[in-house]
């Protein structure tokens, strides 16, 4: 595909943290288009297991790593759940700038845009296995070594944040919730 300069792309992600096969994308994006509008999803979310950091903590995980890249045409966009797939796809639409295309590996997002009449990319991803931000919060709980599955920056950041803590206290306490319904 030849860079397209006045059109923008749409790549949405949780960033549950940002990691190396969110860059490998983002990079894979960039060779394409040169404005890139990041929707940052569930963005509402934070303090869970599948959601432990705030919508400011990815904002900034993802800023730190636009300004390594050099990646000026970027703007991040908050995109919180409304748990109403028939309206998702209007609900994008009218938080984000307008877009020409769409990023993402997530099934239903393909399928609602695709449905939508919406072009949708799915390029190759970098080891989904490896590179996922499930494992880097897998590794993180079990005391691993994460640090090598997220780009530096966002190493540094997730360090600063104590990171490990935060997903280790909000595994414990959600071990702790289900032990008191499971006997309540």
């Amino acid at each position: 595909m030849t860079k397209v300069p006045y059109g923008r792309a749409l790549f949405i992600g949780r960033f549950q943290p940002f990691h190396q096969g969110h860059l490998y994308l983002l990079r894979t994006i960039a060779q394409d288009f040169s404005r890139i509008a990041i929707g940052v999803g569930s963005s509402q979310f934070s303090h869970e297991p599948r959601n432990p950091f705030t919508f400011s903590e990815r904002f900034d995980m993802i800023t730190q790593i636009l300004e390594v890249e050099g990646l000026t045409g970027c703007e991040i966009v908050a995109i919180p759940d409304i748990r109403d797939d028939s309206l998702w796809v209007r609900h994008v639409q009218s938080l984000a700038p307008p877009f020409d295309v769409v990023y993402s590996h997530d099934k239903l997002t393909r399928r609602l845009f695709g449905e939508a009449g919406i072009v949708v990319e799915s390029p190759p991803l970098l080891d989904k296995g490896t590179f996922s931000a499930t494992e880097v919060r897998r590794r993180m709980l079990e005391g691993k070594d994460w640090e090598e599955l997220v780009p530096v920056p966002v190493a540094a950041y997730l360090k600063k944040i104590d990171a490990v803590e935060r997903v280790r206290a909000i595994a414990s306490a959600q071990g702790e919730q289900n032990q008191n319904q499971a006997s309540g």
